[in-house]
């Protein structure tokens, strides 16, 4: 029997945590706020997105971090794996738009709860309100971890603590400096699948939600990125799932001053456009512009799109020449705003970055620097796009951490 210490008790932790347990081992999950999956609970808008109905090979193909690295844990700990591993604790699932796999119940504490029972009936025992002040290494092995005064003697230590995201769930980068204190290398983090600031002033759009349009990042003059979905203005600039996927490509850029292109109307190329265009100024021939638009475009833009034309709102339909209808047909058809900046890590789902994928084994999670030293979860450096593919990645690595340890 192992003395295990699993640090961390958010998905990959608790994963950890159970699978060490079932197999006879001595556990302790440690969780440093008063409660465990506080940032479970609060992913997928409360409704939790536990995972992507997707092959393992899908889910790889969405990480965008060090793939490679996932192969084992993903093929290991399937997400077929993980919707029957939910099943099998009592929470159906369904799959919605996207391969999206939700509880039937659409609320996140119903994973939770589930994760909790899991590791309980395990046999491990949970630590509530605790730090993790210092992890004891040695002769190149780990011997205890240190909270405050108490030192906990161990032969397996999991560190399972998060990122950066949403700090006020816990995620503080404890992970990080206690594997740094061990020797272990960090790699730049930032945030990722998070909203983004724009120079553009757009504080009347606050609030509106655009649906089936294509919105395209350029960086010096290049497509970075480019889908058709959703997104939404907000008081500092853009959000939304479609804005969300587009910072995991950008975040790393900022400094090249990156460029978001939408196109209102994906749809219809310029021709056919021009021709509903012409179609709508005939039927509001004799109306002022600012008027003439509301079969086309939502009314909180319309106002929006006829100054970025660079035409006057007052002007009457029977007025309009060619080239300002060129104007208007370009701009409903390109919108540019200016990225400036993320939202930061308050907001983001995930983390970029984090302890190096060159010093963990695969196949284990295992540190290849320290005997007895196992990492799971955001901690690492691995990270993917919205779907349920983060989700995944903490079940699969808790997973094998917890087999493996």
């Amino acid at each position: 029997m192992k003395r295990i210490v699993v640090i961390g008790g958010g998905p990959a932790g608790m994963m950890a945590a159970g699978q060490a347990a079932a197999k006879g081992n001595r556990v302790t999950l440690i969780e440093k706020m008063d409660r465990v999956g506080r940032k479970l609970f609060i992913t997928g808008k409360g409704r939790c997105n536990v995972t992507n109905a997707s092959d393992s090979q899908e889910h790889i193909a969405n990480a965008m971090s060090n793939p490679y690295f996932l192969y084992s844990a993903l093929y290991t700990f399937t997400p077929e794996n993980t919707m029957e591993f939910f099943e099998s604790l009592g929470v159906p699932l369904k799959v919605e738009r996207g391969k999206r796999v939700f509880p039937l119940s659409d609320k996140s504490g119903d994973i939770v709860k589930a994760m909790e029972r899991f590791v309980k009936k395990s046999g491990a025992k949970i630590l509530l309100d605790t730090s993790v002040s210092d992890i004891v290494a040695q002769d190149g092995r780990v011997t205890a971890v240190k909270c405050g005064s108490k030192a906990i003697p161990c032969d397996s230590v999991v560190i399972a603590c998060g990122g950066l995201s949403y700090p006020a769930t816990g995620s503080t980068g404890d992970g990080y400096t206690l594997a740094k204190a061990l020797g272990h290398t960090v790699t730049r983090c930032c945030p990722s699948l998070v909203p983004l600031k724009i120079r553009e002033d757009m504080a009347e759009l606050m609030g509106l939600s655009l649906k089936n349009i294509r919105l395209t990042v350029k960086i010096k003059g290049r497509d970075i990125y480019s889908d058709m979905g959703e997104m939404m203005f907000t008081h500092f600039g853009i959000t939304g799932p479609l804005v969300l996927t587009a910072s995991a490509y950008i975040n790393e850029r900022m400094a090249e001053k990156p460029e978001v292109y939408i196109d209102l109307k994906p749809a219809l190329n310029e021709a056919e456009l021009d021709a509903r265009l012409l179609r709508d100024f005939k039927k509001y021939v004799n109306k002022d512009i600012r008027n003439a638009l509301d079969d086309l475009l939502p009314k909180k833009l319309i106002l929006v799109v006829i100054r970025l034309s660079g035409i006057d709102g007052g002007k009457k339909i029977n007025a309009i020449t060619k080239d300002e209808r060129q104007r208007l047909l370009r701009t409903i058809k390109n919108i540019r705003l200016n990225v400036v900046d993320t939202t930061g890590y308050n907001e983001a789902v995930v983390t970029r970055g984090g302890v190096s994928t060159d010093e963990i084994d695969p196949s284990t999670m295992a540190s290849r620097l320290v005997e007895g030293l196992y990492f799971a979860g955001e901690v690492i450096d691995v990270d993917s796009l919205t779907g349920g593919f983060n989700l995944q990645i903490a079940f699969s690595t808790g997973y094998l951490a917890g087999i493996s340890c």
